[in-house]
């Protein structure tokens, strides 16, 4: 089942933190590597490179709109 994702974050549902991965510490004890605690400038920042990501990709669903039409007009 890797690729999914369960309750615990894992990707293989596996035993222990449920990932079978080979090179991945979560199985040896809880601390993943991500910080649970960002700065207000630092969400600030991420939420604006999200924001970002997100106007690309609304004009890449726009050019793929105006590709689509314009086949189907042929």
């Amino acid at each position: 089942m890797h690729g999914n994702k369960f309750e615990n974050g894992c990707g293989c549902g596996g035993e222990g933190c449920g990932c079978n991965e080979e090179g991945c510490g979560r199985n040896k004890s809880n601390w993943n590597g991500a910080r649970n605690f960002l700065t207000k400038k630092e969400k600030l920042e991420l939420l604006k490179e999200y924001k970002e990501q997100l106007e690309n990709e609304v004009k890449g669903v726009s050019e793929k709109i105006k590709e689509l039409q314009k086949d189907t007009d042929l």
